[in-house]
């Protein structure tokens, strides 16, 4: 009886403290149906919910919908995943398969990458990138991921690295056998052995990408090139105009690709993570 009392109080307990832990995602989703009028008020969803807050906030700015900024994103999101998984699994490859001068020395030096503050490299990358004409362009995202590096790039290297160590190199000696070279049991073998580290660098890359304000901020000046995170920026109203409900809809819109995404490969993120660097 003292054991089925203690456990209804520590599941209370549990379910209260999570109550406490979503109420700010909850006043979100019911701020984004409240009028000015009501953002004041203690309860987290409105008397009369205005749904028409998404749709204004849709076309909020002129000229432009948030289709366009949907389509630059998704662009530069298929742009980087696919320059990022290219480049990070044919080096992953080479420092798990591969035989070559100094190769404990350089796999070092990207690992200490690792350590490198990205803020320290923001003034020389934006200078060299101005140097090459490539501002208000996508190129400074796409390109230092075609070099296996960009944001994350030095993680999904090191995070393929154990998971391509784990698959047999019997494997590969089989295929020597049958003739295959090196670039084959790379395409052939190993990559299809490391599906689910794949996904999560697929992942992680898609929801850093996503996220990256500041680099967007920086690099995009045109409206017509905009990201989804910047056009967020322009509905706030630095006149006092703002229309709070139009931007928490539109920011609670923002996150449903990032959402869906992870809640459709969430099993296979946790098998990569379970299973790298195991032999």
């Amino acid at each position: 009886m003292s054991g089925r009392i203690f456990s209804v109080i520590r599941h209370s307990f549990l379910f209260i403290f999570s109550l406490v832990m979503i109420y700010p995602l909850i006043w979100w989703m019911g701020s984004s149906l409240k009028s000015n009028a009501e953002m004041s008020s203690p309860y987290p969803f409105p008397l009369v919910p205005l749904w028409n807050n998404f749709g204004e906030g849709w076309n909020a700015i002129p000229g432009f919908s948030f289709t366009d900024f949907y389509l630059n994103t998704f662009m530069l999101e298929l742009a980087v995943i696919n320059a990022t998984v290219v480049s990070c699994t044919l080096v992953a490859f080479g420092f798990a398969r591969l035989d070559f001068p100094l190769k404990k020395f350089w796999f070092s030096i990207l690992l200490l990458t690792l350590m490198l503050p990205a803020q320290v490299l923001v003034i020389p990358q934006y200078a060299m990138f101005h140097q090459f004409g490539w501002i208000d362009t996508y190129w400074p995202f796409i390109v230092p991921h075609l070099l296996a590096g960009g944001s994350g790039g030095t993680f999904f290297v090191f995070l393929l690295v154990q998971f391509i160590r784990g698959v047999p190199k019997e494997l590969d000696e089989s295929a020597k056998i049958d003739g295959c070279s090196w670039f084959g049991i790379y395409l052939l073998i190993v990559m299809p052995l490391t599906r689910s580290a794949l996904i999560t660098v697929i992942i992680f890359c898609f929801l850093w990408n996503w996220d990256d304000f500041l680099g967007h901020l920086l690099y995009i000046n045109s409206v017509d090139k905009y990201t989804v995170g910047l056009a967020l920026k322009m509905l706030s109203d630095s006149e006092g105009n703002q229309q709070w409900g139009q931007l928490l809809a539109m920011s609670l819109v923002s996150i449903l690709p990032a959402t869906l995404l992870f809640a459709a490969a969430q099993k296979q993120l946790v098998e990569s993570v379970a299973t790298t660097g195991m032999k």
